[in-house]
């Protein structure tokens, strides 16, 4: 696989598979009434923190990268308070990163070094990816963060250390931390 290739599959795999499986888990351990609680006014809330990720994502990739009509609010992402679900705003992240997914696997190697118009930022794909992820990565930290400070202790668990190395509690039967099956590299392996 080329470097290019494996840039747009590991962006996926974080976009789509492990940032948002983190992020679910956490908000679901958290009590409902934390939704909103912001600790002032000045910092963001969980709910804040998901309606702007879908905002960004949206703009970035689903508008910048992929050519639909950029219908971002991002005023609206921080002055909300309330109103909407964990449930809804999961949901609408899971869908929103769908699109994601399908503008993602829809990109050709050799279109990552076109440019872009985001945000008005001028910018090429690669850039816009990158940028994507680490934002994305930043805020799904912040969201465990507050998910620990308000779930039940222990709630909010994603690696067990059992023997020195973390172990991802977060992936399904054998699947591997970077998206490739085990059975997959014994293949590769013996190739």
């Amino acid at each position: 696989m080329s470097i290019a290739a494996t840039f747009l599959d590991r962006s996926r795999y974080y976009l789509c598979r492990e940032y948002p499986t983190k992020i679910r888990a956490a908000v679901e351990a958290m009590p409902a009434d934390r939704l909103w609680w912001r600790p002032n006014e000045q910092s963001n809330s969980v709910g804040n923190l998901l309606l702007h990720l879908s905002g960004n994502v949206r703009q970035w990739m689903i508008s910048g990268v992929g050519g639909q009509p950029d219908v971002r609010k991002r005023n609206m992402e921080f002055a909300a308070r309330g109103g909407a679900t964990a449930a809804g705003m999961l949901d609408g992240l899971d869908a929103t990163l769908r699109e994601v997914d399908d503008v993602l696997r829809a990109l050709l190697p050799s279109e990552l070094l076109e440019r872009r118009s985001i945000q008005g930022r001028d910018t090429t794909v690669m850039e816009a990816v990158y940028h994507v992820v680490e934002h994305f990565a930043g805020h799904t930290g912040q969201i465990i963060w507050i998910a620990k400070m308000a779930a039940a202790p222990g709630a909010v668990k994603f690696y067990e250390d059992g023997d020195g190395t973390a172990t991802p509690l977060f992936l399904a039967e054998g699947e591997m931390e970077m998206g490739t099956a085990r059975s997959e590299l014994r293949d590769q392996s013996s190739e």
